[in-house]
Formats: C-alpha cells, sequence, structure tokens
C-alpha cells in the first residue's frame, strides 16, 4: 500500500516551491501531482487486456513524506520512474533525436521559430537551492 497525503500536507507540499512545479518552476495546475523524487516504481496488473497501476510498490521505502515534491502532470508522467540524472539525460537527448529525425523542427530553426539555446538541464528545485546558497 502505498502513502496517502492528506489535504493538509498536500497543501504544505504544493507551498514547497510556492505553488510552482519542482522540475519546470511553472506554476502548478489544478490537477498538480504529488510526485516520488526517488521513485517507488509502482506493479503493474492487466485486466482486462490493459495495464492497470496497482497499490503495490517495488521501492516502498521511498514511499515517504519527504521524499515527495509537487510536480506538474507533464513532468511526472515524463520523469516516471527515472531518478533525476537519468531523467536530465532523457530531457537533454530529445534536443539531439528532434535535429535527427524531424524535418518539420528543422525547418522551424531555419525561420527562427525555434531557437536553441545550448543550455544545460537545471531543474526549478536546482535553481532554488542555488538562490538560496547565495544568499
Amino acid at each position: 500500500m502505498t502513502l496517502r497525503l492528506s489535504k493538509a500536507q498536500r497543501a504544505t507540499l504544493r507551498e514547497m516551491f510556492d505553488g510552482l512545479c519542482a522540475y519546470c518552476g511553472h506554476p502548478l495546475g489544478e490537477r498538480w501531482h504529488a510526485d516520488h523524487f526517488d521513485a517507488i516504481e509502482r506493479k503493474m496488473d492487466v485486466v482486462g487486456g490493459k495495464f492497470v497501476s496497482t497499490s503495490v510498490c517495488y521501492k516502498p521505502e521511498n514511499d515517504r513524506i519527504d521524499n515527495f515534491r509537487p510536480s506538474c502532470a507533464p513532468c511526472n508522467i515524463s520523469k516516471a520512474t527515472l531518478n533525476i540524472e537519468q531523467w536530465r539525460s532523457w530531457l537533454a537527448g530529445h534536443l539531439a533525436a528532434l535535429n535527427r529525425h524531424q524535418s518539420t523542427y528543422r525547418l522551424m530553426k531555419m525561420y527562427g521559430l525555434v531557437i536553441e539555446t545550448g543550455v544545460p538541464v537545471v531543474f526549478h528545485f536546482e535553481r532554488v537551492a542555488e538562490i538560496k546558497e547565495k544568499s
């Protein structure tokens, strides 16, 4: 069985980064997620020919309140069961894949509609920690 956060715990978690996603830094929507920073990897079952998540997890030691981060749905779904460095590499690798395989993306770059910055993937929680460290 996985940990179920109370309304008060969810409210506290939401404010951990002032209502912003811990990863991308965008405002959390109404349907934000409480992400396990270190994944718990839920066990999946097949029901009616479809995969469904169960309450059983492979890393129950990661199912604790201090391991949660507020996340927008796209970031949490993208991160899935990756650790933070795996996810950082996965995100950065998509730019190279776009350049190799997506002619529309390359065309958009040619017309200045997309500009690549070359900056590394830095998560919001890392920027916040760096600011706190400097002050």
